[in-house]
């Protein structure tokens, strides 16, 4: 199969369980893969060169300033960046190699995404489609620089129809440490910008977003695991709230 001059860039930290996956699903008809790790410990260098990758090694600035830091490692302008537990669909592989040669290098592509977890895929309470900007041409695109929530700045925007695969949690655990880790980041977030604790939002939002989740985004259709992923969303919601107060009382 011929390559098409495209540079995949992953993020890597600890990914030894997803990094095989990942790769697998792109290597072969893309021109280049390039992983950034910032530290793994356990064998994720090792896998992901022994596939084919060049690896580089550096430390961890955030999301935004990662990301931008990795994709200007790249040989190539076209650039797909993937999560380590993500991995590129049949669909899209071929849905991408049909539409490189006509795509416009000033706009940037959303590509819906579709989480596995309990052991079904998600397809209500705001997972799915959980479109994601990963796909654009760096001459003309780039990540910012915002630690969480890191979005890629463009002209103009365009969308794929076919899916990215997402392996969001291995189980109930990873998930609690997930959302401890990102809410500590957004409470971090809210005081440096000087966002104050509002006791109104630290009551109402929890609930509110359970509702959301659950009910208005129909969480429910997904059974027992639309059910924990609104839960879970919410008391994400609550630490958010109760760790920004807890900054603000420990200045």
């Amino acid at each position: 199969m011929n390559q098409i001059p495209l540079t995949v860039v992953v993020i890597t930290k600890n990914e030894e369980s997803n990094i095989t996956r990942c790769l697998t699903s792109v290597l072969g008809w893309v021109g280049e893969v390039v992983v950034y790790d910032s530290g793994s410990v356990d064998q994720t260098v090792q896998v992901a060169s022994k596939l084919g990758a060049r690896v580089v090694s550096g430390e961890w600035l955030g999301f935004g300033p990662t990301k931008k830091k990795a994709t200007l490692l790249a040989n190539n302008d076209w650039i797909l960046s993937l999560d380590a537990d993500e991995e590129v669909s049949l669909g899209l592989k071929n849905e991408i190699l049909q539409r490189f040669s006509s795509l416009d290098s000033e706009s940037a592509y959303a590509l819906p995404r579709k989480s596995y977890f309990l052991k079904k895929w998600i397809l209500h309470g705001g997972w799915y489609p959980d479109r994601q900007v990963r796909l654009f041409n760096q001459k003309h695109s780039m990540w910012n620089q915002d630690l969480i929530h890191e979005k890629v700045q463009a002209k103009s925007l365009q969308n794929f129809k076919n899916c990215l695969n997402h392996y969001v949690f291995k189980n109930l655990s990873h998930q609690v440490v997930t959302n401890d880790r990102y809410s500590t980041l957004q409470a971090q977030k809210m005081f440096n910008d000087g966002k104050k604790m509002n006791w109104f939002h630290f009551l109402t939002k929890p609930t509110v977003k359970f509702i959301e989740c659950y009910f208005l985004k129909l969480g429910f259709l997904d059974g027992y695991a639309g059910y924990v992923i609104a839960r879970s969303a919410a008391y994400s919601v609550f630490l958010k709230w109760a760790k920004l107060k807890e900054l603000w009382d420990l200045k």
